[in-house]
C-alpha cells in the first residue's frame, strides 16, 4: 500500500509550554479547524480531545502526552499531514515532554500573553535545544487582562537569549483583542461575528498600526536575509525582497534551529489558530528536511546514518509505553520511524537488547482512539502491538541492517513515599501494578528499602506520586496505605584517601582470601561514579576486578551516614594480593566493600540534598510575609521582579523545606498567589541539618 502524503508533505510537532498556558486548548482547536473534530472541547469542562485520561479531566492538567493527526491545506494550497503530541506543562511531568521533543521534528513554544516567559517554559525551551528542534512562539491569550505582546517577546530575548522575531503583530489585547496582522503578506486579519472563529476577514492593515508594522517588517527581514547568502546580497543592493522570498526564508531560519518566529493569538476565543497552522506547514521542517540519523552498529560502535527515506533500512526509537486499561491491558508501544517501512505481522531487531521482536499490529493514534494500519512509512509515528521486550528509548531495526539510535535522557527522581498494600488479596495486584508503571514511565522508580522491607516508589513530585496511587486504584483497583513523602537524599565525599581492604577466612577445607588497595576521591558533580583499574603486574589476577567494582557499588548504595545512595564517586584499584587457592570473586567483593565502607567514612563524606529551582507569583500586598516565610525554609531568593501588578519571587530553596507549601502560599495571600517548584541541582545540606537526619537514621536502624 503506497504512502498517502509524500514525506516532504508530513509535520511531526509538539505543543508545550508551562502550565496553564493553553496548549490543550490550542491542540483542540487545530483538531476542529481541521475537521479532525466537529465539537471543540474545553479544559474547564473536561471534554478535550487529547486530555483523555479521568484524572486529567478532573483536574484540568495534562498528565501524559497524547498523540493525534490531522490535514491542512496551507496558503499554498498543498495538504499535509500533522502529526501533534500535546504535552504535559506541569514539572512533575517533564518526562513527557522530553521523550515528546527527542521525536519530534518541531514544536510549537506556547506561552502566556500576561506572563511572557514562566518557569516550565525555561525548561522546555532546553529541552527542544538538548534536541535541536526548530520551534515557533505562539502568544496566547491575547484576549487576557496583562496581556503584553511586547514584553513577551523582550521575555524571551532575555530568559530564553532566544532570536525571537514576530512574524505577526496583534491588533488590540485584553478583550480589544481583534485579530493579527501578517508582517509577511501585510495585511490584517480580523476575526469578527463567528463565535467558533471558523472564518475571518482579511483587510488592509489599520492607520494606527501601520507605521509600526512597516518597522517590525523591515526588522523582519534584516534577521531573515542572515540564513540566506543570495537574499543577503539582494537586500544589501537595496532590491525588494518577495512575499515568497521571506517566506523561504523564515523556514530555512527557522529550520536551522538559530531564529524562533513569534505569533500571537487566543485559542480560548478561536482567534488565531488558523495562521498557525499555515506557518506550521510553511516553516516547521518536514522529515525529510532534517540532517539524518545518527546511529551506531551495535557489534562495532562504529557510526551509521540513517537517511529519511523509504528506500533505507528501517529504523526507529520506542518513546513511550502505555498500558492501555480500556483495551484489556494491552501495552502500547510509541515509535517514531527514522528511515524504511515496517508491516504488521513481520519482525523486527530490538537493537538495544538484541532481541528479535514481532510487530502483531500498527496502529495510527488519535488520543485514546485508534485506527489500525497494515504499514508505517519513514516519518510516522505510531503505536505497535506485541513487542514484549521493548522498553523506552529502545531501537527497533531491520534484522539485516543493525542500527542503534540515540537514547535519551532521563531525571533522577527526587521524593519517594513508603506504599503497602491494605490487604493481602491486595499484595500480588500491587506488585503488578507497580511494574506496569515503572515500565511505562522511566521517571518512576521502586525498590525495597534494604533495613524497613518496606517498598519505596520515587518520582518527580507529589503530584507525580499522588496520580500514581490514583491510578493504581481506577486502573489495576489496588488499595494501598501511602507513607508520608521522603526526600531523595544523596550522599558524598570530600576528602581524597588510600584504604587498604581485607577478607581472609580460613575454615577447615578451602577459605577465602581477598585483598585489595583503593583510592577513594570526590569526581565531577553529575557523573555519579568512576572506577578505574591501575593494577600492574598483575598482584589481583583480571578476572577478579569486576567483583572489586561490584563490591564498592554495593556498598554505595547502602550509604555512609544514613543509609542513602553515594554519588559523584571515582574508585581506583591500584594494589592487592591473591591466594592461588583461596581466592575468589565473592572475596574480593567483600573486601572491595570493607575497603570503601571504612575508606569513605575517613573521605569527609556529606550528605546532599536536592534543591529546587521555585518562582512565586504574588500580589505585591503579600510580598513581605511570602519572602519571609521562603526565608524560613531556607530558600535563597534570586530575582524579585515586577510582572504586572504582581511580583515575581524567584530562587532555589531545598525541597525538603516544600511539602504542604500550597496550602501555606495560598493562606499568606488569600488565595492570589500561585507557585511553581522544579528540581534544579542537589547541595550539601548545612551541618545541623545534617546531624539531626543521621541521628534519625541512626535511631530507626537501633529499633529493628
Amino acid at each position: 500500500m503506497p504512502r498517502q502524503y509524500p514525506l516532504d508533505r508530513i509535520r511531526n510537532i509538539g505543543i508545550c509550554a508551562h502550565i496553564d498556558a493553553g496548549k490543550t486548548t490550542t491542540t483542540e482547536r487545530i483538531l476542529f479547524y481541521t475537521g479532525r473534530i466537529y465539537k471543540i472541547g474545553e479544559v474547564h469542562d473536561g471534554t478535550t480531545t487529547t486530555d483523555w485520561m479521568e484524572q486529567e479531566r478532573e483536574r484540568g492538567i495534562t498528565i501524559t502526552a497524547a498523540a493525534t493527526f490531522c490535514t491542512w491545506k496551507g496558503l499554498d494550497g498543498v495538504e499535509r499531514q500533522i502529526n501533534i503530541i500535546d504535552t504535559p506543562g506541569h514539572v512533575d511531568f517533564t518526562m513527557e515532554v522530553e521523550r515528546s521533543l527527542r521525536v519530534l521534528d518541531g514544536a510549537i513554544v506556547c506561552f502566556d500573553a500576561g506572563n511572557g516567559v514562566e518557569p516550565q517554559s525555561e525548561t522546555v525551551w532546553r529541552q527542544a535545544e538538548r534536541y535541536n528542534v526548530p520551534r515557533i512562539a505562539f502568544m496566547n491569550k491575547m484576549d487576557k487582562v496583562g496581556a503584553d505582546f511586547d514584553m513577551c517577546v523582550q521575555s524571551m530575548h532575555e530568559k530564553l537569549a532566544a532570536n525571537a522575531v514576530p512574524i505577526q503583530l496583534p491588533i488590540g489585547a485584553e478583550d480589544k483583542f481583534q485579530g493579527v496582522i501578517d508582517l509577511v503578506h501585510m495585511k490584517a486579519l480580523v476575526w469578527k461575528s463567528d463565535k467558533l472563529g471558523t472564518k475571518y476577514e482579511i483587510e488592509e492593515i489599520p492607520a494606527d498600526l501601520l507605521e509600526k508594522s512597516k518597522q517590525a517588517r523591515a526588522h523582519l527581514i534584516e534577521k531573515v536575509v542572515d540564513f540566506d547568502d543570495k537574499l543577503m546580497e539582494k537586500y544589501l543592493d537595496g532590491k525588494e525582497i518577495t512575499e515568497q522570498e521571506i517566506v523561504l526564508a523564515i523556514r530555512k531560519a527557522t529550520i536551522s534551529g538559530n531564529f524562533c518566529a513569534v505569533m500571537c493569538g487566543s485559542a480560548y476565543k478561536n482567534k488565531g489558530v488558523q495562521p498557525l497552522l499555515d506557518a506550521i506547514c510553511d516553516y516547521l521542517p518536514a522529515p525529510s528536511d532534517l540532517p539524518a540519523t545518527k546511529g551506531t552498529d551495535f557489534k562495532t560502535g562504529e557510526a551509521i546514518l540513517r537517511n529519511a527515506k523509504d528506500s533505507e533500512p528501517f529504523a526507529a526509537l520506542a518513546f513511550k509505553i502505555q498500558v492501555d486499561p480500556r483495551a484489556g491491558g494491552r501495552k502500547l508501544t510509541y515509535i517514531r520511524v527514522y528511515s524504511g517501512t515496517l508491516t504488521a505481522g513481520s519482525y523486527a531487531l530490538n537493537s538495544s537488547k538484541n532481541s528479535e521482536e514481532r510487530v502483531s499490529l500498527l496502529l495510527r493514534m488519535h488520543a485514546d482512539k485508534s485506527e489500525d494500519i497494515k504499514e508505517i512509512y519513514a516519518g510516522d509515528i505510531a503505536a505497535v502491538i506485541g513487542l514484549k521486550n521493548t522498553t523506552t528509548g529502545n531501537t527497533l531495526c531491520d534484522l539485516k541492517s543493525p542500527v542503534v539510535l540515540e537514547s535519551m535522557h532521563f531525571p533522577e527522581p527526587v521524593i519517594g513515599v513508603a506504599i503497602e498494600p491494605k490487604s493481602k488479596s491486595d499484595e500480588e495486584k500491587l506488585a503488578v501494578a507497580l511494574s506496569r508503571m515503572a515500565e511505562e514511565d522511566p521517571t518512576f522508580r521502586v525498590r525495597t528499602d534494604e533495613e524497613t522491607g518496606q517498598t519505596i516508589i520515587a518520582g518527580m513530585g507529589e503530584l507525580h506520586l499522588e496520580i500514581i496511587v490514583d491510578r493504581m486504584k481506577r486502573e489495576f483497583n489496588v488499595q494501598a496505605n501511602v507513607g508520608r513523602p521522603q526526600v531523595a537524599y544523596r550522599e558524598t565525599i570530600r576528602d581524597r584517601v588510600e584504604i587498604e581492604g581485607k577478607y581472609i577466612r580460613q575454615t577447615g577445607g578451602r577459605g577465602q582470601y581477598g585483598h585489595v588497595w583503593l583510592i577513594l576521591e570526590p569526581s565531577e558533580v553529575g557523573k555519579q561514579f568512576e572506577f578505574l583499574d591501575k593494577i600492574k603486574g598483575g598482584t589481583i589476577p583480571r578476572e577478579y576486578v569486576p567483583a572489586v567494582q561490584k563490591g564498592v557499588v554495593e556498598a554505595m548504595e547502602g550509604g555512609i551516614l544514613a543509609g542513602y545512595p553515594v554519588v559523584d564517586i571515582k574508585c581506583t584499584v591500584f594494589d592487592g594480593s591473591y591466594h592461588d587457592v583461596d581466592s575468589s570473586e565473592m572475596a574480593f567483593k567483600i573486601a572491595a566493600s570493607q575497603a570503601f565502607k571504612e575508606g569513605a567514612r575517613k573521605a569527609k563524606p556529606v550528605l546532599l540534598e536536592p534543591m529546587m529551582k521555585f518562582e512565586v507569583v504574588t500580589p505585591e500586598d503579600y510580598m513581605g510575609s511570602i519572602i519571609g516565610d521562603l526565608n524560613s525554609r531556607r530558600a535563597q531568593v534570586t530575582e524579585n521582579e515586577q510582572r504586572g501588578n504582581a511580583r515575581a519571587i524567584r530562587g532555589t530553596v531545598p525541597l525538603a523545606e516544600m511539602f504542604g507549601y500550597a496550602t501555606t502560599v495560598r493562606s499568606l495571600s488569600q488565595g492570589r498567589a500561585s507557585f511553581n517548584l522544579e528540581p534544579s541541582h542537589y547541595a550539601e545540606v548545612p551541618r545541623a541539618v545534617s546531624e539531626e537526619i543521621i541521628n534519625k537514621h541512626a535511631s530507626a536502624s537501633a529499633t529493628k
